[in-house]
């Protein structure tokens, strides 16, 4: 394993956010903001802060309000990769391959919410990576204590931290957070075109190449306006209730 950061992220920023109804019609759901501050500057600051130099965010809905929404960030590095037609989430990283480099890097949704723990998520994944074992390694959260999620999980962790899918009509104990590290050999033979990164999660899973590693902190699934606003006030609480202690 190792513990150095790895030096580029890709920012998933492209999605339409059309559950969030009126708040994105007229902006990108990463643009939303959660207490204040777009979800997009929040991510970026936590990336710039774990020491990673350069993120790749890919655009097409609204993309352009983005641009101008960093023009003047300068921590990480922005890069931009333009999708004309929405690639979902494994194509809109293959597509992005050449400026993210051969070396593993951060994949991070665009609209995630979280809270660290005892310590950083993102150092955590990168403790935790180990090069000669995974293709890739996701940061799963506790399905019962994901606030404003009501799904069946995603994922089951055996005791040496490697993936499971959920069987049919299983309730998961982990579901995924949207953060990441994934080694670009993970990519090889994808498909063109638009597909889910979850193809690759399940090749990788069936090669023993996929592990995860729970959360130690809060994580927040912000789909509608309803859980945006239970979401700020839970944070209004945890804010005040840290800072009387």
């Amino acid at each position: 394993m190792t513990t150095e950061i790895p030096k580029r992220a890709m920012v998933l920023a492209a999605g339409l956010g059309t559950r969030l109804k009126a708040l994105t019609a007229n902006r990108p759901k990463p643009l939303v903001e959660v207490s204040g501050r777009a979800m997009l500057d929040t991510i970026l600051d936590r990336l710039a802060s774990a020491g990673v130099g350069e993120a790749v965010i890919n655009l097409h809905y609204l993309g352009d309000m983005i641009v101008e929404h960093l023009q003047e960030r300068t921590s990480p590095r922005i890069v931009y990769s333009r999708e004309d037609e929405l690639l979902e989430t494994g194509g809109g990283v293959k597509k992005a391959l050449s400026l993210l480099g051969e070396e593993p890097f951060f994949a991070i949704n665009g609209d995630v919410c979280w809270l660290d723990g005892y310590s950083s998520a993102l150092e955590r994944l990168a403790d935790h990576w180990d090069d000669a074992e995974m293709d890739g390694l996701l940061l799963l959260h506790p399905t019962v204590y994901a606030f404003g999620y009501d799904g069946a999980g995603d994922f089951k962790l055996t005791t040496d931290g490697r993936i499971q899918r959920r069987k049919e009509r299983e309730i998961a104990p982990f579901v995924f957070a949207g953060i990441q590290i994934l080694h670009p050999r993970l990519f090889d033979a994808a498909p063109d075109g638009a597909f889910s990164l979850n193809l690759l999660y399940d090749r990788a899973i069936e090669a023993g190449r996929l592990q995860g590693i729970r959360h130690d902190g809060e994580w927040f699934h912000i789909g509608t306006p309803q859980q945006l606003s239970d979401a700020e006030s839970v944070l209004e609480t945890l804010s005040f209730t840290s800072v009387q202690t």
